[in-house]
């Protein structure tokens, strides 16, 4: 038998290859959370970010949206012993799940699937 075509098959054949599960972090950091709502029109909530990885982030809310909306997020990063100034985390996404929840202070848990793209800002006190 042939020592090259050997090496090239795997050693498990049909095996599924694993999936790495991206890890999620539970913070409850202030967040100011700007759309559009279900009705269309422009909405401005304050609540508090439930969990966030660096594909997804969830939270809270009291206005009904729906899923494919576009969310912006303003965070608020707070002081620390190695950072010397709170930041603001500027990322918006689209909205891949929305539940809403009777039994919640809330009424909608929604998580969005973050862009690429971010700003770090200076923190200006006004906003959350």
């Amino acid at each position: 038998m042939d020592l090259a075509k050997l090496l090239d098959k795997p050693s498990f054949q049909g095996t599924t290859r694993a999936v790495k599960r991206e890890r999620s972090f539970e913070l409850s950091l202030p967040v100011l959370v700007t759309g559009t709502g279900a009705s269309g029109s422009e909405f401005q909530e304050r609540t508090e970010l439930y969990s966030i990885s660096s594909q997804e982030a969830s939270f809270w809310l009291n206005s009904g949206i729906t899923i494919g909306s576009r969310i912006n997020l303003s965070l608020k990063i707070p002081k620390t012993l190695i950072l010397e100034n709170q930041l603001r985390l500027i990322i918006s996404g689209i909205v891949v799940y929305a539940k809403s929840d009777r039994n919640s202070k809330k009424k909608q848990l929604i998580s969005i699937r973050l862009d690429k793209s971010y700003k770090i800002l200076p923190s200006n006190k006004n906003l959350i």
